[in-house]
């Protein structure tokens, strides 16, 4: 049986490229209408609200000590890839606020808009084998070995962030921001098969 062909060095940096401004655009969304979202991200956005600090920031320091999980379960090949990601997220959404601006934006719509661009740009990442860090790497792991679905790892890690959310934020903020979760892991569930995969 004939190997898989490897992405080549220029297919990963375009690959990477479109993931992360796909997420860190819907990011734009996200925080836009003040919703909140899971994951690590999801962390990062509630700190971002609730302290004023940037979340480009705070979602780079939060990612620091999965680095370590991700080098010795995912090896380190993709735990640079994972580093080159969440640094370069971190970086867009600096920029993008001063790039983007909404004339008008309902929240139902920034909320399925959010899931849609999150899940395919992680699809994208997760196809070249990186990730956006944190929980992600350890939906990957359970994923990896265990068959769990990574979708339905961060469906799990998702309700406890909401359900902690509850006690912060109005329950419409709460309901809205569910949905997009909802769109994003349906998306990550549904098309994230390394077995349908025709390289790696």
């Amino acid at each position: 049986m004939t190997q898989p062909e490897k992405h080549s060095l220029t297919e990963d940096a375009q690959g990477f490229a479109l993931g992360v401004f796909l997420c860190a655009l819907s990011l734009q969304f996200l925080t836009h209408a003040g919703l909140i979202t899971g994951q690590t991200a999801g962390i990062a956005v509630i700190i971002s609200y609730l302290s004023g600090w940037s979340f480009g920031v705070v979602f780079f320091i939060i990612n620091l000590p999965f680095y370590m999980l991700a080098w010795l379960r995912l090896g380190p090949q993709f735990t640079a890839k994972s580093l080159i990601s969440v640094t370069a997220l971190s970086g867009l959404t600096l920029i993008l606020p001063d790039q983007i601006s909404f004339a008008q934006l309902s929240t139902p719509m920034a909320a399925i808009t959010f899931g849609a661009l999150t899940g395919v740009g992680l699809l994208v990442i997760f196809r070249h084998n990186g990730s956006l860090g944190g929980l992600g790497v350890v939906a990957l792991i359970v994923q990896d070995k265990t068959g769990f679905r990574a979708g339905y790892v961060q469906l799990c890690a998702d309700a406890v962030i909401f359900c902690v959310a509850l006690f912060l934020f109005p329950l419409p903020i709460v309901a809205w921001s569910l949905l997009g979760a909802v769109v994003l892991n349906i998306i990550i569930a549904i098309n994230h098969r390394r077995d349908r995969y025709i390289a790696t």
